[in-house]
This record gives C-alpha cells, sequence and structure tokens, in this order.
C-alpha cells in the first residue's frame, strides 16, 4: 500500500477546507484542490513514507508493473497511472466548463479525455452543482448563450448534500458552485475549456482565458440526464455508485471488521477515506489511515480487512 503527498493548488476559486480535512498544517491560501494520486505531467504525486518514499507515482509503476497495476491494465495503460484523485472546495464558484471525450483528446495531442464524478463530502447552505443541460440545446444558439451569460439559465442545477454522487461524462457542461466540498475521481487529463467564468478577474486584472470556440467540438448539446446518482447506503457492504468503463466506485460505511477478497481481481483499487479512521491489513503490510487519505493498493493484493474505530466512510475505485 502506498499514500502520497498531496499537491496543493492555489486557484482564484480556492477556499480553506481542504488542509484541516486531511490534518495539515500549511501557510497556503485559497487551496482548490488537492492532488491525491495524480500522473498528470508537471504534477506527478511523489509517495510519501515506506521503502518506496520519494518515487514517482511513474517511477513506482515502472518498478512494479502489472503486479501494482494489473496484467489488463498494464497492457493498455503502461507506466500512465489511469486515474486522478482529487479534493475540491469550492469557496467560489468554479467556471462553467466541458472536457473532451478520449477520440476528440488523442485529435488534439493528449492521452485521455476527461469523464469524472463527484461525491459530496459537505455543502454550505444553498450549495449546488451544474451538471448538464436542463433541455436540449440548439449548437446554433450555444455562442450566443455564453457571450451573454444566458448559458447559466440552461444548466441543471441540482441542491447538494453530503452523500451526493454525480456521474459527469465527457461532453457534459458543468459547473461546481460556491460552498460545495468534493471528492472527484476521472481520468489522468488536466483538459478543461472553460465557457463561462462570470467575467471575474485574477489579481492582475485579467479575465482568465475562455475555450469557446474548443469546447464547442467538444459539448454533447442533447445532453440532458445529470441527476444525482440513485443509491442507497447500507453497512459493512460496498454499494456501487459508478460503473464505467474509465473506473468503477463504490462507497463503504464500515462499523464493524470487514474483509474485501480482491484474489479474482485483476487490477489495483484506491480507498479514499472521507469520514473516520481505520487499520487496513493486506497480505503484506498494515496501515492505518484517515480522514483525507487517499491509498493505493496494488493488484497482487488477494485480500484486504478493514477494522473501524468507530464509523468508517470511503470510496473504494479501480478499473476492472
Amino acid at each position: 500500500m502506498w499514500t502520497f503527498n498531496p499537491i496543493f493548488k492555489t486557484v482564484i476559486w480556492g477556499g480553506e477546507k481542504i488542509a484541516p480535512f486531511k490534518g495539515v498544517a500549511t501557510d497556503q491560501k485559497k487551496i482548490g484542490e488537492s492532488w491525491e494520486i495524480s500522473g498528470v505531467a508537471g504534477s506527478e504525486s511523489v509517495v510519501a513514507d515506506g521503502k518506496d518514499k520519494g518515487l514517482t507515482l511513474t517511477a513506482l509503476i515502472d518498478k512494479y508493473g502489472a503486479s501494482l497495476l494489473g496484467e489488463k491494465n498494464y497492457k493498455r495503460y503502461g507506466d500512465s497511472f489511469p486515474l486522478l484523485i482529487k479534493f475540491i472546495d469550492a469557496h467560489d464558484d468554479l467556471s462553467v466548463q466541458v472536457h473532451p471525450d478520449d477520440e476528440l483528446a488523442r485529435k488534439r495531442g493528449s492521452k485521455f479525455g476527461k469523464t469524472e464524478m463527484w461525491y459530496v463530502l459537505g455543502a454550505a447552505p444553498g450549495a449546488r452543482l451544474a451538471n448538464g443541460f436542463n433541455r436540449e440545446v440548439n449548437p446554433d444558439e450555444y455562442e450566443g448563450l455564453v457571450n451573454s451569460g444566458e448559458i447559466m439559465d440552461v444548466l441543471n442545477f441540482n441542491p447538494v448534500k453530503p452523500g451526493d454522487t454525480f456521474f459527469i461524462p465527457a461532453g457534459r457542461v458543468h459547473a461546481i458552485g460556491k460552498g460545495a466540498f468534493v471528492a472527484e475521481i476521472q481520468e489522468t487529463s488536466d483538459i478543461t475549456y472553460r465557457l463561462y467564468d462570470y467575467k471575474r478577474k485574477d489579481k492582475d486584472g485579467n479575465e482568465r482565458q475562455l475555450h469557446t470556440k474548443e469546447a464547442f467540438e467538444a459539448i454533447n448539446f442533447k445532453d440532458t440526464e445529470g441527476k444525482p446518482v440513485a443509491y442507497t447506503a447500507h453497512r459493512d457492504i460496498p454499494v456501487n455508485l459508478v460503473t464505467s468503463p474509465f473506473f468503477t466506485t463504490n462507497l463503504w460505511t464500515i462499523d464493524h471488521e470487514v474483509m474485501r477478497d480482491y484474489s479474482e481481481w485483476d487490477t489495483y483499487v484506491v480507498i479514499i477515506c472521507t469520514k473516520g479512521k481505520a487499520t487496513l491489513t493486506t497480505d503484506m503490510e498494515t496501515r492505518v489511515i484517515k480522514e483525507g487519505t487517499s491509498v493505493l493498493i496494488p493488484a497482487s493484493c488477494k485480500k484486504l480487512t478493514i477494522i473501524p474505530d468507530n464509523l468508517f466512510e470511503a470510496l473504494e475505485t479501480y478499473i476492472k
């Protein structure tokens, strides 16, 4: 098992929730994102402790290969870790944006598109998320809606509370609203096309760049399917939140010792602790993790035992 040094990102809309949530002392301000596990060039995760301390995620994959990723994943992705794990604190509204699918991303010189999901950790009163359109949009309307700001009127806004889950396929226009605190699981990509950014200015008095034309080819103008994922939480068994070609994610809510059998799996697993504290034991080692910690478990692991201190909540994500 490996944990990694978080990569804190200061952004114009960032807040002050992430460091306390993770129990990390820092003078850094306006932290909008913590990249927990990242293979993105220029923002690559580094192992925090243990015998592999100091290795980058790519170096870790080079060292362990298929025993880390799984045979199928290693053949498919090589030394590229296919997922990016984040925490996001929206002290202010994020831009209205869209991401390309794999095909368009490769056409434009990138390896991955960006399909993602959000799991809401916290929400201030009135917090909301936009996920897709509230009606089909005629592509001929697009530029006018963006230029006037009326794009906000055709978005599907959802009020949010902790536990709400949203799946965001590539091509879906979306936005995280002020007061939302989320865990995000996505393909390994940092491609974002901004459509609208409220005409706000940075510290130098400049509006942030928009990508109106680049976004046009990426958008699914017929996408009106952006309601929250429907699920019922259960204690001590995995509850599926998302199943897709890009990742599968389950929710664990545990108050008794449980054992997860990975012996027939051919994939790594990431455990993202969203609440509480627990002891994780594999056939190789034992580690205590707490709220705000993300752990990478290799494909060579056959079973995982989770012993919670009290109530432990975590996301379990993998490609299978």
